[in-house]
């Protein structure tokens, strides 16, 4: 795969993520396990309208980046769905999943969720 320019973003492709239900599930095991400090940390911080709750904007990247939902590892590698920094790491199809979303990121579902 090639590299995506992330760096510097500041979130601004972070959302509106559309998270599956068994994405929700992964998603709060695995922050059920995240260190307290941690995840105080990052549920705490002011973000842009519109962002994913889960973007690290101290450290301008995803705060839950190895249990993602799928659209976020597709994003940047299909056609449907371009970084404007490396358009041309679109190289795959369209992206489209198998389950339908339970809902999005931000919107539907808040750290309260979580």
């Amino acid at each position: 795969m090639e590299y995506l320019p992330c760096n510097g973003c500041r979130g601004l492709c972070c959302g509106p993520v559309p998270v599956t239900a068994q994405e929700l599930k992964i998603i709060r095991k695995a922050l059920g396990a995240m260190p307290e400090e941690q995840r105080s940390k990052l549920q705490h911080q002011l973000r842009f309208p519109g962002t994913c709750i889960f973007y690290d904007d101290d450290n301008d990247k995803c705060g839950i980046h190895s249990f993602r939902p799928g659209v976020c590892q597709a994003f940047g590698y299909y056609s449907n769905l371009i970084c404007f920094r490396n358009p041309a790491a679109a190289a795959e199809e369209g992206w489209d999943t198998s389950e339908e979303p339970a809902g999005i990121l931000s919107v539907d579902f808040t750290w309260k969720d979580f």
